[in-house]
């Protein structure tokens, strides 16, 4: 992607001030972002179509995905932080710009949204079992279920 001077090319050099593993093919990123590319990216776009017919899929799908988005970012941050603390090598420009704008908050939303996903995905599946099990325990109390008002 170094070499491209298309839009994406532009972007992901831009991007690549903040985190220089961009630009020299570092093992993880590649990795990483294939997994993001070949996975999590096409669950996205089902997870997208599950929320908006409203399939029943949809919370364990999405929960599967936002974990693997949040695993991923919770590696992407730590293999950074071990190379700087323990091999001092630092990916990032010194400027506070690159750092905080680009390297933290751009990737703490993929904390932040997939983390209110997973408990939006939780709670509901923890709803629908309470609700399965006052019906289970209403058909084992008098062998039918009761209307209720």
């Amino acid at each position: 992607m170094g070499g491209a001077q298309d839009l994406f090319g532009q972007l992901w050099k831009e991007y690549a001030m903040s985190d220089s593993r961009y630009l020299t093919s570092d093992p993880f990123v590649l990795c990483m972002e294939t997994v993001t590319a070949v996975c999590w990216g096409p669950l996205s776009f089902l997870v997208a179509w599950f929320i908006t017919t409203q399939h029943p899929l949809r919370y364990p799908l999405q929960a599967i995905v936002s974990m693997g988005q949040i695993y991923g970012d919770i590696l992407y941050y730590a293999t950074s932080m071990f190379d700087h603390y323990h091999k001092g090598l630092t990916y990032c420009r010194p400027e506070a710009y690159y750092f905080w704008g680009y390297y933290f908050f751009m990737n703490f939303i993929w904390i932040v949204i997939p983390g209110i996903l997973l408990y939006n995905s939780v709670d509901a599946t923890a709803n629908a079992f309470r609700a399965l099990d006052k019906v289970s325990k209403k058909l084992q109390g008098n062998g039918h279920v009761k209307k209720s008002n």
